[in-house]
């Protein structure tokens, strides 16, 4: 199964293979700033089962990632592990924003105040074991 995806403006377009790893929405500050929204709500996939096409920049916002976003428009697309493993991929950039849906909030230890979480998901202060 493919699932396509893509920017505001069309210029980079995504095909996901398969199903992803695993449906998170993240809270930590990095995923705050890299959004420019309270959190990060993505599926992860292996980046082996990624194809994207167009042009596309990057910004290392730590030692591991990179923020991968369309040049043209700026829609921020993906985190990008730097060593080829996995990439998280913006759940609103996929064709169908319902494809998938978060089962878990993780780095809640650094959630922003305001936001109630009552959806009835678990919540992890960091990364679950």
């Amino acid at each position: 199964m493919f699932r396509e995806g893509g920017c505001l403006c069309g210029a980079v377009r995504f095909k996901a293979e398969g199903e992803p790893l695993n449906v998170r929405i993240c809270h930590c500050r990095l995923c705050q700033k890299a959004m420019g929204s309270p959190f990060f709500a993505r599926a992860q996939f292996d980046q082996k089962d990624l194809t994207v096409e167009g042009d596309t920049g990057r910004y290392a916002s730590s030692e591991n990632i990179d923020r991968v976003f369309c040049k043209r428009c700026g829609t921020r697309l993906f985190s990008w592990r730097r060593n080829g493993t996995l990439a998280g991929v913006a759940l609103a950039t996929f064709d169908d924003r319902n494809a998938f849906a978060p089962t878990e909030h993780i780095w809640v230890s650094e959630k922003i105040a305001w936001l109630n979480l009552d959806d009835g998901l678990p919540q992890y202060p960091t990364i679950p074991a």
